[in-house]
């Protein structure tokens, strides 16, 4: 048996416009430490007895994913090119099938390439813990204790305990879309809620086993696309003629809200999505006024700013800013409105810089 970690590289991250852009996500660029998220991805798995990763990305990211890939691993990675994006279950499904070309009983890892986790410890024991109960044909991901009623992410319900007296892993009750403020607060209040982490770990013979039976079109064009897939170079390329007829989908609606193999394992780990500018300041560290500075910047009396700029940038008498210096674009946004950054990217996209 194998465990294989599938990592998801497919996003655009356009909420943390103008560094990320469509050129270059954000999982391929270093916004907390010297390695970019995808190498931090990976880097978080040192220790484990894993196999080499199977990574799923565009195919214009491709050569970014091969040269940052690397530095990291020993082994050679399979890189596979989605012609186009078709969310996450049938991302997942065709790196199963890679997976058990490997190993028939291979048990996946499967992880987005732009989280942020802390406390690498505890997600490793969480990570165990996981395998665990994959072996047991189960199908797991991990629900992230709230700290607050957030209304960006998707909630996970958590049902009984797989095992009396155990609160380590529960059964999945329920999937639900992200909520308003006071949904989320009743969600918080209940303890019976958590933040829907995107991390998965199953066996991929189980996985594609309940694909066939709960969506069996998805099923049969992801297996037709793996199966017509070229190899090219150190590049394996998704079947196009098959792949784009697929309905897109996340693997929450495909798979995991129909089985009735789910757990959930609760895990406070010092977890982000990075889902925008104001996420990535609350996790960074900050000087005595509040503020956050990656890069240069003078600071004269404002507090609770975020600066990410090669040139010098000074803020004076601001609160509560952001300001972002990209290769062709600079980004000056109220901290409350980090959420629209989206939009200022889409009308970027449409200028003659």
């Amino acid at each position: 048996m194998s465990i294989v970690p599938v990592i998801l590289s497919g996003g655009s991250g356009t909420r943390l416009w103008p560094l990320s852009t469509s050129s270059c996500p954000k999982q391929f660029l270093p916004l907390m430490g010297r390695h970019t998220m995808i190498q931090e991805t990976l880097l978080r798995l040192s220790g484990l007895e894993i196999d080499s990763p199977i990574v799923i990305c565009n195919e214009r990211h491709r050569f970014i994913v091969a040269e940052q890939l690397s530095e990291m691993c020993s082994a050679a990675p399979s890189i596979m090119l989605e012609p186009l994006p078709r969310n996450t279950a049938p991302a997942i499904a065709v790196g199963a099938f890679q997976a058990m070309k490997r190993d028939e009983n291979a048990v996946m890892i499967v992880l987005p390439s732009d989280h942020i986790i802390k406390k690498t410890d505890v997600f490793k024991n969480a990570l165990n813990l996981a395998v665990k109960n994959a072996l047991d044909n189960a199908l797991v991901t991990f629900g992230i204790v709230p700290d607050s009623p957030h209304t960006g992410y998707g909630y996970i319900q958590k049902g009984n305990s797989i095992h009396k007296n155990d609160n380590s892993v529960f059964r999945t009750e329920r999937f639900v879309e992200k909520p308003d403020s006071s949904t989320a607060k009743a969600y918080l209040a209940s303890g019976d809620y958590f933040w829907n982490s995107g991390m998965f770990v199953f066996k991929a013979s189980v996985f594609l086993s309940e694909l066939q039976r709960l969506e069996p079109e998805m099923y049969a064009l992801s297996k037709a696309a793996f199966d017509c897939a070229a190899v090219d170079a150190d590049f394996i390329r998704i079947d196009k003629d098959h792949f784009e007829k697929i309905a897109a989908n996340s693997i929450d609606y495909a798979v995991m809200e129909k089985t009735d193999k789910g757990r959930v394992i609760p895990l406070d780990a010092g977890w982000n999505d990075v889902g925008s500018w104001a996420s990535l300041y609350d996790i960074n560290e900050k000087d005595a006024c509040g503020n956050v500075q990656r890069g240069k910047a003078i600071f004269i009396d404002s507090k609770k700013c975020y600066v990410n700029s090669k040139k010098i940038v000074a803020l004076i008498g601001l609160e509560d800013v952001i300001v972002v210096e990209g290769e062709e674009a600079i980004l000056v946004s109220k901290m409350e409105r980090s959420q629209d950054v989206k939009k200022a990217a889409e009308c970027a996209s449409k200028l003659t810089l």
